[in-house]
Order: structure tokens, then sequence, then C-alpha cells
């Protein structure tokens, strides 16, 4: 069983990581997950900052 949890990325991040959590959970690129909340700007400001004060933040690493 998958046990992944969406969370903010540690590593890969821009602003708070949002888009790095978000690719590291479905396993693609975070520059695509960018580029989409790019191109749907109005909505997507708008579920970025809900995800950006919801999501937890994933355990840094070593």
């Amino acid at each position: 069983m998958n046990n992944k949890k969406l969370r903010k990325s540690s590593t890969d991040r821009s602003l708070y990581g949002v888009c790095g959590g978000i690719a590291e959970f479905f396993g693609c690129s975070s520059f695509l997950i960018r580029l989409l909340f790019i191109f749907v700007i109005p909505a997507s400001l708008l579920i970025y900052l809900i995800l950006a004060n919801t999501l937890a933040d994933s355990p840094r690493s070593l």
C-alpha cells in the first residue's frame, strides 16, 4: 500500500514548496507543476495560498 502524504517540499522550493511537494507526490517534474499553476492564474493563486497555509512541511533530510 502506498502511504505517501501530500506535503510541502523541503528541498524543491521556490516560495513555500507547494509545487515541489505536489511534484514529489505525483512523481513528476516540479517545472511542469509550476507551469500548470502559471497558465491557470486566477484560480491557481487562491489554490496556492490555501495549500501554502494548510499543507504540512515535509521533514528535513540530512
